[in-house]
């Protein structure tokens, strides 16, 4: 079953990408820009995120994809890496799969000299957590000490 956070940051890359979010079933799109701020994601995305599961917006989807938001959310389907992209993509955990992926209309992906799209970092983790493989201890704090983070 595919969790909130996953089915949220399975957005956040194809919003990167251009994909929009159309809702109302099908009445009106979003594309929120930018999707990530420094280490959170934007004001417009989170916007965004809680119109999607508002009762309000009916049936909300992917551009290019067949399946709800709502449906997502359910125990039929998982998000995993897409193995042509390496995106997040829906996949049916019973039954036939998903036709195709999202990026399947997008004609300049795969671009693996583009960067891929990324999800929010906080960056004092990040470098926390290569402070800690480099000096591995059994206690965070002397490690928070010695990094100076």
């Amino acid at each position: 079953m595919a969790s909130q956070h996953q089915v949220k940051q399975y957005l956040a890359h194809w919003f990167q990408l251009g994909k929009k979010v159309w809702i109302r079933n099908g009445a009106e799109s979003r594309l929120p820009q930018p999707v990530v701020q420094g280490e959170r994601y934007s004001r417009e995305f989170e916007d965004c995120w809680k119109e999607i599961l508002s009762a309000e917006s009916g049936e909300c989807y992917l551009d290019g994809t067949e399946q709800t938001i709502e449906t997502l959310l359910s125990s039929a389907w998982e998000i995993e890496s897409c193995g042509r992209c390496s995106l997040l993509v829906p996949i049916k955990t019973a039954g036939m799969p998903a036709t195709c992926c999202p990026c399947f209309d997008l004609p300049t992906w795969p671009n693996l000299d583009a960067p891929l799209p990324r999800l929010p970092v906080s960056t004092r983790l990040y470098l926390l957590n290569i402070c800690n493989r480099l000096e591995p201890t059994t206690e965070t704090e002397s490690n928070e000490e010695k990094c100076d983070l």
